[in-house]
């Protein structure tokens, strides 16, 4: 057996034959390293309580413990088993009474190792908002696929729906349909990671139904950009929201997602290769194309000094967060209904569809998730895209001043299209 030591840790590799390995220590008996086949360890030990049952309890992950530090832990456990303890019992027992609103606070926290951050954060958003309130008292070895099919149904009928309270940055908190799908899915991931950790043997979200994506369809017609960009203008005349028109341009213009394009720090733009070169989206890092309209329009909004933002907040140091509501009286100013920001977006992708761009170069603009598209534009924009992006940022652009020619077309539906509208 070997002594369990950084440098053997450190040496270890998966065994080629897809197997959990344990290794035990020469020196500690009952102090151990799990290899799991994918590679990752943890430290255990192994003891025998005074009923002679054999038990074995996980210390910590390789990585977050040191083999110092899980050796003088496996002595603790073993100590206290010798005493008549039984640790590995204990954490079960604390296990089962865990609550959810308990479960959850655990996973943010040990999520932190895998989970981006501004995913973390909605996670965290939608466990205070809606999860707590509705189940977060209930202990987790109790909760059923009922359960978690009542809270997506609560959260759908605005149950945990508020208006905001304090003064500050952000929304208000929200209900719906999809609001209650995503929390439910959420939801199951956390319940998996208590699967994985021993809290519950089964997972019961993998049984819950969850209420089915709505694809949004909406795209501004020919007359709605007319008059949406109308309205732009005259708000502008008006010295109203400038920030906010100038960041809903950008989204026209630039078929980004919202939050891409208010979180984005000068840094990122490159105007010489006319793309964005994101450090962080929903699909990773990665390199946006971007039309001569939109790197215009870019180039010409004053930058405060030292300021880290393009639409930065109009108080305090953040970005921009207003937007759903200059959106909103912009419709309201030009009669459009039924719109969305994410509309601007779509709209984006009808207008390239209408001009004849293939699904992956439609992909390769938006910045969508299929397999191998995104990846092929990693270090360079590719000038095919950046050609396209200057077509259809210009025809979007037309039609925002009302030029006649500028006709924005629906997006073509296909039955089996790669090509869905990413939120």
């Amino acid at each position: 057996m070997p002594r369990l030591t950084k440098r053997f840790a450190d040496a270890i590799k998966p065994d080629l034959n897809g197997k959990e390995i344990t290794y035990w220590d020469d020196k500690l008996k009952g102090f151990g390293l799990r290899i799991q086949a994918g590679g990752a360890g943890s430290w255990v030990v192994m003891y025998r309580t005074h009923e002679g049952r054999q038990r074995k309890l996980t210390l910590g992950r390789l990585g977050t413990l040191t083999p110092d530090e899980a050796r003088k832990e496996a002595r603790q456990k073993l100590a206290e088993a010798d005493r008549g303890g039984d640790p590995a019992g204990e954490k079960a027992a604390a296990r089962n009474a865990m609550t959810v609103a308990e479960l959850c606070d655990w996973y943010l926290e040990a999520a932190t190792t895998w989970v981006k951050p501004s995913t973390l954060s909605m996670d965290k958003s939608r466990i205070e908002c809606h999860v707590k309130p509705l189940i977060g008292n209930r202990a987790v070895a109790r909760i059923t696929v009922s359960d978690l099919e009542r809270m997506q149904a609560d959260i759908a009928a605005g149950k945990t729906a508020k208006m905001k309270r304090r003064i500050g940055r952000g929304a208000n908190t929200t209900g719906g349909r999809g609001v209650g799908a995503r929390t439910l899915g959420m939801l199951g991931a956390i319940l998996e990671f208590a699967r994985r950790n021993g809290v519950i043997k089964d997972n019961p979200a993998r049984l819950a139904k969850k209420y089915p994506n709505q694809k949004r369809t909406r795209f501004f017609s020919f007359d709605e950009f007319v008059a949406f960009g109308a309205a732009m203008r005259e708000a502008e005349l008006d010295g109203k929201n400038l920030t906010g028109i100038d960041a809903l341009k950008t989204l026209a213009l630039t078929g980004c997602r919202r939050g891409e394009i208010l979180s984005l720090p000068w840094e990122w733009i490159d105007a010489t290769n006319s793309c964005i070169r994101f450090g962080d989206t929903k699909t990773g890092a990665q390199i946006r194309p971007l039309g001569k309209p939109a790197v215009d329009l870019l180039q010409s909004l004053s930058r405060i000094e030292n300021g880290k933002w393009v639409f930065p907040a109009l108080t305090g140091e953040g970005h921009f967060v207003g937007l759903p509501r200059v959106f909103m009286r912009l419709c309201m100013r030009a009669n459009i209904e039924g719109a969305t920001i994410h509309t601007l977006r779509h709209s984006f992708a009808s207008a390239a569809a209408g001009l004849g761009y293939s699904e992956l170069t439609i992909a390769g603009l938006l910045g969508h998730s299929l397999s191998g598209v995104t990846a092929r534009y990693a270090h360079m924009p590719d000038k095919a895209l950046v050609a396209a992006a200057d077509i259809i940022s210009e025809r979007i652009l037309d039609a925002l001043n009302g030029k006649a020619d500028a006709e924005i077309v629906e997006f073509p539906k296909k039955p089996n299209s790669q090509i869905e509208m990413q939120p």
